[in-house]
């Protein structure tokens, strides 16, 4: 049952880390390292310690709210989010700003909330939070890049937001209920639901939200950036729309858009963030399929992908810390250098690529084999495809040009103690997971029955890694980066819709200085003949009588009741 007292609230671990952020913020030293991986410690331990359901419910605006609810999907997503918090402050104990842990503590904290959300109000407010939380550790990397995509970034996700509550306020008035279950599209406000979670997901047609923002992030930043707003999207999305046909669609869109922009980029954290987007097009294809294991799949892939992406995007930023350099084609032979931070990075490409014995193999080939289940054989075979292109682009791209290309000449050292520990700890996970996975399936919200190491699905994938691989070797002429421009869908409102609103601007301006020059002229020429008119022995000047006042009132008269006529 759930409490009506405010007590249990107290318990919610969502304060954990905001009072981390609090701590965090105001101390120094020794004492702020401990209190920021003291904080995500706390938050898991009080996160343990719920019972499965409700524990408090209200009221909000009249409403009825239940801001802290459990079940197994929920912990499953809080619990890789206090994990992902505590690798992230670890990593990034040495950043400078005053600002990005705190504000990193917001965002996770806000994650936190919406996956322990009963109701969608709760789940609004804690939408929010995010974006706010978000923006701010962007923010705090601190150059002109980065304030100019935290503004794009910020107005993108309040147009999430409005949409949201235009959504949850149609679905309160269709229903008279807040409470966050399976929603149907069957009305604008349940579609306006949806378009708000796939926006934050990274889906068309703003998915260049995600590569225009993250890659201006700190070093650090983009660490925790990679882990929460997307995957609380996967989270809502498969609590409130399983098995939603459209979802099958737009998923694939989305893993064959992050590929195909992955092989084109340069910038190696660009590489990372439209790898993103085609890492959760793969989650959101299982849940629009919609069964007990493709919706499993689903899930253990977003809890794998928080790892090995953290873990490859610790692996660049520990580059970018070392070296300052972010271009593939300013980078090359570090792994001469840097051996730890190389092979960490190792780590992460075969996770993402889903090679045996890591997380990634446990988790994707869930999906896939769902689809091959359901004989949804076109699906099937676009996954396998895709599959291919993804150890193409982070599996070998990013390790290859970062760490094995023509020797740049750089010869930077692995960057400080803590960077490298967390750098361990999420490899250390990601090969854990994929030999000893019965923990993670034991948390999935069904019942697990599927068996990863058969003979059919190790040798499949090895063949078709073994066959990308050769495919990248023979194509890599091709596949070698120039310093050039990616155009995506941002470019309509970055520079057409900004080009088209000032030749609006322009021509506006050009309209309304010619009204104002002959509305000038015609003022002067008015005055001119009312001077002319006032001279001496002029009609006007001349002694009126009674008759003639009479008529050019009444002339008067008879205008305002014209003019009140027509407007």
């Amino acid at each position: 049952m759930a409490d009506s007292s405010l007590a249990p609230l107290l318990g919610h671990p969502s304060l954990a880390l905001f009072a981390g952020a609090a701590a965090v913020a105001a101390l120094r030293g020794p004492l702020r390292a401990a209190a920021a991986l003291a904080a995500p410690a706390l938050a898991v331990a009080l996160l343990w310690q719920l019972p499965d359901g409700a524990a408090w419910s209200g009221h909000l605006l009249g409403l009825e709210a239940t801001p802290l609810s459990m079940d197994r999907l929920g912990r499953l997503f809080a619990t890789i989010f206090c994990l992902m918090a505590f690798a992230g402050a670890l990593f990034g104990l040495e950043q400078r700003s005053r600002l990005e842990l705190p504000a990193a503590f917001v965002y996770a904290g806000s994650a936190l909330g919406v996956t322990l959300a009963g109701d969608l109000l709760t789940v609004f407010v804690f939408w929010e939070l995010m974006a706010i939380g978000s923006t701010l550790v962007l923010w705090s990397a601190g150059n002109p890049a980065a304030w100019a995509a935290s503004r794009r970034y910020l107005a993108i996700h309040l147009l999430g937001g409005v949409l949201l509550m235009a959504g949850v306020a149609g679905h309160v008035a269709q229903t008279g209920s807040t409470t966050f279950t399976a929603l149907a599209l069957d009305g604008p406000a349940h579609w306006m639901i949806l378009s708000a979670f796939l926006l934050n997901a990274g889906a068309p047609p703003l998915s260049a939200w995600l590569p225009d923002a993250y890659p201006e992030a700190s070093w650090s930043g983009m660490v925790f950036l990679s882990a929460f707003t997307t995957k609380t999207a996967v989270y809502v999305l498969m609590r409130g729309f399983p098995g939603e046909a459209i979802l099958v669609g737009v998923g694939l869109y989305m893993v064959f858009y992050g590929i195909v922009y992955a092989l084109l980029e340069n910038d190696m954290r660009r590489i990372l963030a439209y790898s993103i987007v085609n890492q959760v097009g793969f989650m959101l294809t299982g849940i629009g399929i919609g069964t007990p294991l493709a919706l499993n799949g689903a899930a253990a892939h977003a809890f794998t992908h928080i790892l090995y992406k953290a873990l490859l995007l610790m692996s660049a930023g520990g580059v970018l810390y070392m070296t300052g350099r972010r271009k593939c084609t300013d980078l090359g032979g570090l792994f001469q250098s840097m051996p730890l931070t190389a092979a960490c990075g190792i780590v992460g490409a075969l996770a993402i690529s889903s090679f045996p014995l890591t997380s990634g193999f446990v988790s994707k080939s869930m999906v896939t084999q769902a689809a091959a289940d359901g004989h949804l054989f076109e699906v099937w075979m676009a996954l396998a495809a895709a599959s291919a292109g993804v150890f193409l682009h982070a599996g070998i791209k990013f390790p290859w040009f970062v760490f094995f290309q023509k020797d740049s000449g750089l010869r930077p050292a692995d960057p400080p103690w803590s960077m490298r520990l967390a750098m361990l700890l999420l490899a250390a996970l990601c090969v854990g997971l994929g030999i000893w996975y019965e923990p993670l399936y034991a948390l999935l919200p069904h019942p697990v029955q599927y068996l990863p190491y058969t003979g059919g699905h190790v040798v499949g994938q090895l063949q078709l890694l073994l066959f990308s691989g050769l495919a990248f070797f023979v194509m890599l002429g091709w596949l070698k980066r120039t310093l050039t421009i990616t155009l995506d869908s941002d470019w309509v409102y970055r520079v057409a819709l900004a080009r088209i609103a000032r030749a609006c601007g322009d021509a506006l301006g050009a309209v309304l200085d010619a009204g104002s020059r002959a509305t000038a002229a015609v003022v002067r020429r008015l005055g001119e003949q009312a001077r002319v008119a006032s001279q001496p022995g002029s009609a006007l000047a001349s002694p009126a009588g009674s008759g003639r006042m009479a008529l050019w009132m009444m002339l008067m008269l008879l205008a305002l009741l014209a003019a009140g006529y027509l407007w």
